[in-house]
């Protein structure tokens, strides 16, 4: 073959492989696309699927609700959970308590209300709340009794709250008491000699930074903060014998304002508490109501969580500071 010949069968050649490629290029460009389109497909499905459930859970909770008010007893027993830490935000925070408590009382088919509680104490501002409100509602509807029970921990704060109730109740091994005030720290002076550290605060009070980490104590803060300390421990055991009467064995067992705790068996001669039991056996055989309806106030996960983030970034602060104020655990 001459090699007229071979250039144009060269070239047809080339033209031939140059369309395949751009045939093999646009079905792959089209597979792409297709799974684009199949992929947004399925998201936009997905998301419908997602506002659909959504709408549904919307809608028909309430309805929910609606049935489960129309097959409720003529009356029933009141029951409100005091979970976890008691602070500001926190979802055993005094507003969801005090809230919970004040629409238990308001409800005319509640024949009692119990206090169903296992925590460690919290905040000695937001037990104090909760324990006046108690005592107000218990005021404004005497024939309404409130029923505190303590199930794995009830001390502190929680046991604050737990001694404006007309009668408490807890399981032989709950733990019990913790009458006590607490506030901690940290002290980073030596570590900051050993580095060669030197902290400069500027204030305009004399005690303004009496509780600085990074500075050495002076006797004469110590002091006032013990006596902030004490005062805040005498409110608390004020508020305990008030609440407890004649029922609490202080006299012969003074030991019970010193932050120890007891078993729920070794609280019971003690006064710290009324009987053994649980929530629902409080409400059969005490209030004589088994039926329990949930008053505590419900957050949504959104607002939980966002809770728990601000929470968490404030007490890492102050953790970095070195101070945590009082608190009743």
């Amino acid at each position: 073959m001459t090699d007229e010949w071979k250039a144009p069968a060269k070239a047809s050649a080339e033209s031939g492989d140059e369309k395949s490629w751009k045939l093999l290029e646009k079905t792959l460009l089209a597979g792409v696309q297709e799974q684009r389109r199949s992929r947004r497909w399925g998201i936009f499905f997905k998301l419908l699927t997602f506002v659909y459930l959504l709408g549904a859970l919307v809608l028909f909770t309430p309805l929910m609700d609606m049935e489960k008010a129309a097959t409720r007893s003529a009356h029933y027993t009141a029951l409100i959970n005091v979970i976890g830490v008691i602070a500001d935000k926190e979802s055993a925070s005094a507003d969801n308590i005090v809230g919970s408590l004040r629409a238990a009382f308001e409800d005319e088919k509640v024949k009692g209300v119990i206090l169903r509680i296992n925590s460690p104490g919290g905040s000695p501002v937001q037990s104090g709340y909760v324990y006046d409100e108690i005592v107000r509602l218990r005021g404004l509807h005497p024939d309404t009794k409130v029923y505190a029970v303590i199930s794995d921990l009830g001390a502190s704060g929680a046991y604050y709250i737990a001694s404006a109730a007309d009668q408490i109740y807890a399981d032989k091994a709950s733990l019990v008491g913790s009458i006590g005030v607490t506030a901690a720290g940290y002290g980073f002076v030596g570590t900051m000699e050993k580095l060669g550290v030197e902290r400069r605060t500027y204030t305009s009070g004399e005690h303004k930074s009496f509780l600085d980490p990074f500075q050495p104590q002076k006797p004469e803060e110590t002091r006032f903060w013990q006596g902030v300390l004490d005062t805040t421990h005498q409110q608390f055991i004020n508020s305990v014998k008030k609440g407890r009467g004649d029922r609490l064995k202080d006299k012969e067992h003074p030991e019970l304002f010193s932050g120890l705790v007891w078993n729920g068996e070794q609280a019971l001669p003690l006064g710290l508490i009324d009987g053994l039991g649980s929530a629902s056996s409080v409400a059969r055989d005490v209030i004589g109501e088994k039926e329990l309806v949930d008053f505590t106030v419900q957050e949504s996960p959104f607002d939980r969580f966002s809770k728990k983030l601000g929470a968490s970034v404030a007490e890492h602060l102050a953790m970095w500071m070195g101070f945590q104020g009082p608190s009743l655990r």
